[in-house]
């Protein structure tokens, strides 16, 4: 008889034998003519050379999932081993509902799965491997932010990059920033919440934790931006509606050699003093003709949350 060991020190054990160990038991139902025994960080397999070659590189695949997901549902178990299928579950679309159509752009925690739903949003997807720049503009609720942090996420978990850094101006949305609790840090992060929703909805929350504490991922104000250079990272500016000419040009001049960019706005909510230019309108309008520079307009089309806002938006005159 022979031994196969394999470490599996670089996986969530929880994740990969499942709750009750649920999945170690299909895996074990697989092989009926192996032992497996799963003992901390290693797997040890004792069998038939042949079967234990199998299982091998079945098992790899499994590994591979789990890593670069960090979820692991039956059904993968069974489309990897090649077992009989079994009714899939509907998994949870985090951009409104259960429909498993659309481009998968990053898997997140509980099987969530992060998708591109509309045509323009798939477009953003595309674009991004062509153009280092891109401004995806257009009324609230079209998914923008969401799918730009979705592919901030994905380059990170393909190590295209080292870091995401996601900013906003703190810009009052009439309110008054002075009057809120806190020292400077709890005054800004309600203006910054968004991001950190869309974060929690793609990477575990110890996962998370750990990258904003070691500034993996790092989320800021706008004028935290100043004089940096950002390179080998994937930067979002969101809100960008509320950002002066000065600010914009700023930080599409923060950009190193190895970074992309996106930047998010809604021309419709400008929260800005009434005399004082969104730097978004200028933007928009001079650095249409530059190459390596992609523009996308969303639409009433591309509106994924519920179906009442786009009659909201329609009624305020934001959408046609």
């Amino acid at each position: 008889m022979n031994e196969l060991k394999l470490s599996i020190e670089h996986i969530n054990p929880a994740v990969l034998w499942g709750p009750n160990n649920d999945h170690f038991e299909i895996i074990k139902k697989q092989y009926p003519k192996l032992k497996i025994v799963a003992r901390g960080s290693e797997v040890k397999v004792l069998g038939d050379e042949n079967e234990l070659a199998a299982f091998k590189d079945k098992f790899g695949y499994l590994l591979q999932h789990v890593e670069k997901f960090d979820n692991l549902s039956i059904t993968d178990i069974e489309r990897i081993l090649g077992a009989k299928a079994i009714e899939p579950a509907t998994p949870t679309d985090t951009q409104g509902d259960k429909s498993t159509t659309g481009e998968v752009i990053v898997f997140g925690p509980n099987g969530i799965m992060v998708k591109a739903r509309t045509a323009n949003q798939r477009r953003m997807v595309t674009s991004i491997t062509k153009s280092d720049i891109m401004f995806a503009i257009g009324p609230a609720g079209t998914g923008k932010t969401y799918t730009a942090v979705a592919l901030a996420v994905r380059a990170l978990k393909n190590k295209e990059i080292k870091r995401i850094i996601l900013t906003r101006p703190a810009v009052e949305a009439g309110e008054n920033l002075g009057f809120l609790p806190g020292d400077l840090k709890e005054k800004i992060d309600p203006y910054l919440r968004p991001l950190y929703d869309a974060l929690d909805d793609m990477i575990p929350a110890e996962k998370l934790k750990t990258y904003l504490e070691n500034r993996t991922i790092e989320i800021a104000p706008l004028a935290f931006m100043r004089g940096r250079t950002l390179d080998n990272c994937f930067v979002i500016l969101d809100e960008a509606q509320n950002a002066t000419d000065m600010q914009l040009k700023m930080f599409l001049t923060r950009m190193g050699p190895s970074a992309k960019f996106i930047v998010t706005g809604d021309v419709t909510q400008i929260d800005l003093p009434k005399k004082q230019q969104s730097g978004l309108h200028t933007a928009l309008h001079i650095l249409t003709d530059i190459k390596g520079i992609e523009i996308i307009y969303l639409s009433g089309e591309d509106v994924v949350r519920h179906k009442l806002v786009k009659r909201i938006l329609e009624a305020y005159g934001d959408i046609q």
